[in-house]
């Protein structure tokens, strides 16, 4: 089968790994995923407003804060980026599959069948 027939049960953009890889990219680009995603809304958050955890950092160490400069352009740039970031390795961390593993849409609603 070439890679782009579809025919197959898992899509062509689908990779078939070990149950144990599987479940190691899960977990870490689930987690990587969220400390991006967490980290991008804490940077909008002090790109935007003077109270919160990361504004009382940048006032610790002295840093320009939101005073609507090119700084608060730049922490909203890269909040946006981190999140954008984050939510790009959670999805490319579903397309792994372990041989066992179906495609829900293949399958269809059984319930219906049965009765």
């Amino acid at each position: 089968m070439s890679p782009t027939d579809t025919s197959r049960s898992d899509g062509p953009r689908e990779i078939t790994v070990p149950l144990r890889v599987y479940k190691a990219i899960t977990v870490f680009s689930t987690l990587f995923a969220i400390v991006f995603v967490i980290a991008g809304f804490g940077f909008l958050d002090a790109a935007t407003a003077a109270v919160g955890p990361l504004a009382v950092v940048f006032d610790l160490l002295g840093l320009p804060g939101a005073d609507g400069g090119a700084f608060s352009l730049v922490l909203a740039l890269l909040g946006l980026a981190l999140i954008g970031f984050g939510a790009g390795i959670y999805v490319l961390g579903t397309r792994f599959r372990t041989p066992g593993m179906g495609n829900s849409q293949d399958d269809g609603d059984e319930s219906l069948t049965n009765e």
